[in-house]
C-alpha cells in the first residue's frame, strides 16, 4: 500500500515537470517574429490634442491605424529646450545632450563669435551642395549604427528629411546615406561621409528636381474650409493659398515648411522601398523619415489654424501611402514602426498689440553693451562680453584670466546684472546649471546643457516678449517669441511583439532608443542607461 502510494506521488511530480516543459516550449514558440526592417519617423510639433480632434477625419491606413495597432506613449518628455536635431539625437541615441554632444542644430563658436551648425566639417564636401556635414559630432553610437553594426554592415539604413541635421543624426556614423533639402538649390543633398547614392535620389535631382514644379507649386485646404473643425469662420471665408515663386529667395524655405515638402519626402521614402531591396534579405533594414507638422511660420495674418489641420490630414494620407508600401515589400505585420512627435518650433509672431498682452523686444545687443559697460566699471576697460546666441551670453575668457580674476565670480556679476533687465525672467550661471541649481527643472536643464557650446550667463525671457538677434552673431532663427508652456509629445511604436494600448505615465524619452533595441533584439545604443518601457 505505501508503495502505491510513493508510485502516484512520482507520478504526479513527474506529469507536473513534463507540463512545465510543455509550458515553456509554448511561451518559446509564441516570442514574435523578428522585424525584417524598422522604420523610424520623427514628426516636429506632433500634438496629441490634434490628433483627438482629427481622429474622424483620418484615413484608416494612416494615424489611425498606428493608434488602433500600436502602443502609444502619450506623455514623452525630452527636457527643457530641445530642437529638432537636440530631439532627433536623444531618440536615436537614448542619451541626453551632454552625453550625446547634439544640444541644438546651431550652437555657438566663442573663437569666431558666430554660430553655425553643430554639424558643420570642413573634412568633408557635400554631395549636390557646397555644405559641409558630419555625424563627427555625435559622441556615441546611434540605432542606426547598431543595426549595421547588428549583422557586420550587412543592414542597410537610409535616411531622408526636409533639415540636414536630422537627416544626417538619423543616419548615425556607420549608416548608408542621409539626405536633405538645399535650402538654395532645392536639390536632395548629403554629405560625402555617406558612400551610398540611391539612384532614385540621382535620378530625381536631374529629371524631375524640385525646382523645376515649385513654380507652379500651390498648397491649399484638401477638404472644403467648413469640413475644418475649430477654425474661425474669417479663416473658412479666405481659405489659405500658399505659392513658392522663383522670384522668392526664401522659397525653397518656406516649401520646407509646408506640408507640401512631407509629399515630397514620402515620395523618396517610397522610392527606397520599392526600387531596393529593404526588408527582404535576411538582415534587418532601417529607414528613417523626418515630417513636420509645425504652425506654418509664413502666414500673412500669424493665424495657421487651417494650415496646421491641413497639415495633419495631409500627414495621414501620407503615412497610409508609406506603410501600404512598407507593407508591400516586407508583408503586413512583419516591420517594426515608431512614430516619435517631439515640439514645435517657436513662434516668430507676437500677438497684435490691439489686445493689450503684456508684451515687450528684448535686444541681446543693447544687453551686450550695457552688460559690457557695467562691467569695465567694476574692472575696467575690455572687451568682457564676446557675443550672444539663443538667450546665452559669452563673456571673454581670456580678459578674465589677464586681469586675474576669478571666473565664476565675474559670472555671478554679469547674472546679476542682467536679472534687473526689462523682459529677463530668470537668469543662471553655467555654475549654477552644472550644479543643478537652476529653475524648476534644474537636472533636467543639466542633462540638456552640453558645457562646450553653453554661455556663461544663460537668460530666460518674459513669456510674451520677442527675442530679435541684432547682434550679427550669425544667428539663424530670430525674431523668437517666448512661451513657456508645457508641450508633451506623443510616441506610437507598432510591430511584431507590440500590443495595441496607450501608456499615460510620464516616459523619459531616453527610453526610446533601448525599447526599439529590445523589439528588434539588438543591443542598444552605447550611451542609452535606462530601461526600455514594456510594450
Amino acid at each position: 500500500m505505501r508503495k502505491k502510494k510513493r508510485t502516484d506521488i512520482q507520478h504526479k511530480i513527474l506529469c507536473a515537470v513534463l507540463l512545465t516543459l510543455v509550458t515553456a516550449s509554448a511561451g518559446a514558440q509564441t516570442a514574435p517574429k523578428r522585424p525584417q526592417m524598422v522604420v523610424g519617423i520623427m514628426v516636429e510639433g506632433l500634438s496629441q490634442d490634434y490628433l483627438d480632434l482629427l481622429h474622424n477625419h483620418f484615413t484608416d491606413g494612416g494615424f489611425k491605424r498606428l493608434m488602433r495597432d500600436g502602443a502609444t506613449l502619450s506623455n514623452v518628455d525630452y527636457g527643457p529646450g530641445v530642437d529638432a536635431a537636440a530631439a532627433t539625437a536623444i531618440i536615436y541615441t537614448g542619451a541626453a545632450p551632454s552625453v550625446n554632444g547634439i544640444p541644438a542644430e546651431y550652437v555657438y563658436d566663442r573663437e569666431r563669435r558666430r554660430s553655425r551648425s553643430i554639424l558643420l566639417d570642413t573634412a568633408k564636401i557635400g554631395n549636390f551642395t557646397n555644405e559641409t556635414y558630419s555625424p563627427a559630432a555625435i559622441l556615441v553610437s546611434t540605432l542606426g549604427d547598431e543595426v549595421r553594426l547588428d549583422a557586420a554592415g550587412t543592414g542597410w539604413v537610409y535616411s531622408v528629411a526636409p533639415d540636414p541635421a536630422q537627416a544626417i543624426i538619423m543616419t548615425g556614423h556607420a549608416g548608408n546615406s542621409g539626405f536633405w533639402i538645399n535650402d538654395h538649390t532645392g536639390s536632395w543633398a548629403t554629405t560625402t561621409h555617406y558612400k551610398d547614392v540611391p539612384r532614385s535620389i540621382s535620378s530625381r535631382n536631374y529629371r524631375r528636381p524640385i525646382s523645376t514644379v515649385l513654380d507652379t507649386l500651390k498648397w491649399e485646404p484638401l477638404l472644403t474650409p467648413a469640413q475644418y473643425p475649430d477654425v474661425p469662420d474669417y479663416k473658412r471665408q479666405y481659405p489659405f493659398r500658399h505659392y513658392f515663386g522663383r522670384k522668392d529667395v526664401d522659397r525653397y524655405r518656406q516649401y520646407k515648411a509646408s506640408a507640401k515638402a512631407n509629399e515630397e519626402v514620402t515620395s523618396i521614402a517610397e522610392e527606397y522601398l520599392s526600387t531596393m531591396a529593404l526588408g527582404t534579405r535576411g538582415p534587418v533594414d532601417m529607414v528613417n523619415i523626418g515630417y513636420t507638422l509645425s504652425p506654418y511660420p509664413y502666414t500673412a495674418d500669424g493665424d495657421n489654424r487651417m494650415e496646421t489641420i491641413d497639415a495633419y490630414l495631409r500627414l495621414d494620407r501620407d503615412l497610409a501611402r508609406l506603410m501600404k508600401a512598407i507593407d508591400h515589400r516586407t508583408g503586413a505585420g512583419n516591420s517594426l514602426i515608431f512614430l516619435a512627435g517631439y515640439p514645435a518650433r517657436p513662434t516668430s509672431r507676437r500677438d497684435d498689440e490691439k489686445w493689450g498682452l503684456p508684451s515687450g523686444e528684448f535686444s541681446p545687443r543693447k544687453a551686450i553693451s550695457l552688460l559690457n559697460m557695467y562691467l569695465i566699471a567694476l574692472h575696467g576697460n575690455g572687451d568682457w562680453v564676446t557675443g550672444y546666441f539663443n538667450r546665452n551670453f559669452y563673456l571673454n575668457q581670456r580678459l578674465i584670466k589677464e586681469n586675474r580674476l576669478d571666473a565664476s565670480d565675474v559670472r555671478a556679476e554679469a547674472a546679476e546684472f542682467l536679472a534687473r533687465m526689462s523682459g529677463v525672467s530668470g537668469v543662471y550661471t553655467i555654475d549654477d546649471i552644472i550644479a543643478s541649481r537652476a529653475g524648476d527643472n534644474a537636472n533636467e536643464l543639466k542633462r540638456n546643457t552640453l558645457v562646450k557650446y553653453a554661455g556663461d550667463v544663460v537668460v530666460n525671457i518674459t513669456p510674451g516678449w520677442s527675442v530679435t538677434d541684432d547682434t550679427v552673431s550669425g544667428a539663424v532663427n530670430a525674431p523668437q517669441v517666448a512661451r513657456e508652456a508645457f508641450f508633451p509629445s506623443t510616441v506610437i511604436v507598432m510591430g511584431p511583439g507590440v500590443k495595441p494600448q496607450t501608456i499615460d505615465e510620464k516616459i523619459d524619452a531616453r527610453r526610446i532608443a533601448p525599447t526599439v533595441c529590445r523589439l528588434l533584439r539588438i543591443r542598444s545604443p552605447g550611451a542609452a542607461s535606462l530601461p526600455a518601457v514594456r510594450l
